[in-house]
C-alpha cells in the first residue's frame, strides 16, 4: 500500500490547470510557476500534492517517500523518471532518476517511491 512520510514540500503557484495532476511529477517554469512535466526523462522539480487550477497555490513534494502514478509497470527498486505525461516510469540510460519505486506498480496505479531532489542521469 502506497503511503508517505518525511516528506519536505513547497507551495508555488500552478502555471496551468492541475486539477488532474495530483500525485504527478512537475516542472518549474521559467515565469516561476509549477507545470505538469511534460517531456519524458525531464529534470521535475517534484511531485505534485494537491490539485490546484491555474494561479492557486501548488504544493509539490520535493524530496522523501511520496505517492506518484505510474504510467507502466514498475518494479520495486526501479530507478523512476517522468513520461511527457508526469507520470512515473522505468528510467532509460540518459534520463534523469527521480528516485527508486519502494513496491510494484501497474500503469495507472498510485505507488510509493522514495524521490530524489533535482534528480541524477541514469549511466
Amino acid at each position: 500500500m502506497a503511503v508517505m512520510q518525511s516528506r519536505d514540500t513547497r507551495t508555488y503557484v500552478a502555471g496551468e490547470d492541475l486539477s488532474a495532476a495530483q500525485f504527478k511529477f512537475v516542472t518549474l517554469e521559467a515565469d516561476g510557476e509549477i507545470d505538469i512535466a511534460d517531456a519524458a526523462g525531464e529534470r521535475a522539480l517534484g511531485v505534485l500534492q494537491n490539485q490546484p487550477a491555474a494561479g492557486k497555490a501548488a504544493t509539490v513534494c520535493m524530496t522523501g517517500k511520496v505517492m506518484v502514478v505510474a504510467g507502466a509497470a514498475v518494479t520495486a527498486g526501479d530507478e523512476i523518471q517522468t513520461d511527457a505525461s508526469g507520470d512515473a516510469i522505468p528510467a532509460l540510460a540518459g534520463d534523469v532518476v527521480m528516485g527508486y519505486a519502494l513496491e510494484d506498480a501497474v500503469d495507472g496505479q498510485v505507488f510509493a517511491m522514495e524521490l530524489i531532489q533535482g534528480g541524477n542521469v541514469k549511466a
